[in-house]
């Protein structure tokens, strides 16, 4: 039965911390998967779970800084993955494999946000290509060891930005309309929501369950492509350069950042449950889409007819089918 998407209510908030979140869950013997899981956000996951015990594969398109930042962290593996590149990708997906090993976990938590507009060599857009594409490719690769687990989640990183855009099945990869950084970003962060959906669908029955998350606003190296016009544009500064009072109140540590993926990865509140998009460590509200509030899901990132179409598009423009 679908989860309703809708608060529990958890009895969690958006102040609570990632170690707040995983409490005093023992993740000894598991494996996850974790992508930019050296820096903001995906750092303080991988310490978060390492610390309980977890083993940690970091894919890591810069394994030199992927060391400096894990060093001292216990049952750490960094493998060189550019989710760019789809050579790498298969190259990563292939050694994976190979080793047999059941995926308790796997964290899309990489991504690029409001870039200037570029294409990869294949065509596609490089948000909707590194943000999306990138971890579908990746996720297929996965998608055996996930099952092979027997009780396997997936956590998707959106966005509230997911707001700004629903996906384009006509031009999902701006080749004809006029290019906008946030709503490319806003369409990629769409998609992350509806992989997760349609994934869980087809997981259900494998143990596999997938979640999305807005991990809240956060300072971190994902900002560094955005100006203080393109802030200004969104309305996250005012002319004078000031952050609203309202705007800044939803700003978060990267410790509270970290919280609603560590919660959708760990929490037995979620035992049973899958598909739904979350923030502040609590299943969102589904809002109309005329709504001015800045929190809950949009129709379109819920829309299982869309996440279906999105599945079927990302297979035939990778050239790859789930096994």
């Amino acid at each position: 039965m679908p989860t309703s998407q809708y608060p529990l209510p958890s009895g969690f908030s958006r102040a609570t911390t990632a170690a707040e979140a995983l409490g005093h869950a023992d993740l000894t013997g598991r494996l996850a998967v974790v992508t930019g899981g050296y820096a903001g956000l995906g750092l303080e996951t991988v310490r978060v779970l390492s610390k309980a015990g977890a083993s940690i594969v970091v894919p890591a398109r810069d394994t030199a800084k992927a060391e400096a930042a894990l060093k001292g962290l216990p049952r750490i593996e960094i493998r060189p993955l550019d989710l760019a590149d789809p050579a790498s990708i298969d190259a990563f997906g292939q050694e994976f494999a190979a080793s047999g090993r059941p995926l308790d976990l796997f964290i899309g938590n990489a991504g690029v946000m409001a870039t200037p507009l570029a294409h990869d060599g294949r065509g596609f857009e490089r948000q909707f290509a590194t943000n999306h594409l990138g971890h579908f490719q990746l996720a297929a690769w996965l998608w055996p060891a996930l099952k092979r687990a027997g009780k396997a989640r997936v956590v998707a990183l959106s966005s509230g930005a997911h707001r700004f855009s629903a996906i384009d099945f006509d031009d999902p990869n701006y080749r004809h309309r006029p290019y906008d950084a946030w709503k490319a970003y806003g369409q990629s962060k769409t998609a992350n929501a509806l992989f997760a959906l349609e994934l869980d669908r087809r997981g259900a029955e494998h143990g596999v369950r997938a979640f999305s998350v807005h991990p809240g606003s956060i300072r971190t190296e994902l900002t560094r492509y955005v100006s203080d016009a393109d802030m200004e544009a969104i309305g996250f500064r005012d002319a004078d350069g000031n952050i609203p009072a309202h705007i800044a109140a939803l700003f978060k540590t990267i410790e509270q950042g970290a919280a609603t993926t560590v919660w959708c990865a760990t929490s037995r509140q979620l035992d049973g449950m899958g598909g739904v998009y979350c923030e502040d460590c609590d299943i969102a509200e589904a809002l109309p889409a005329d709504t001015k509030e800045l929190r809950g899901v949009m129709p379109w990132a819920m829309d299982t007819e869309a996440a279906a179409r999105l599945w079927t598009l990302s297979e035939r423009l990778l050239g790859i089918t789930f096994a």
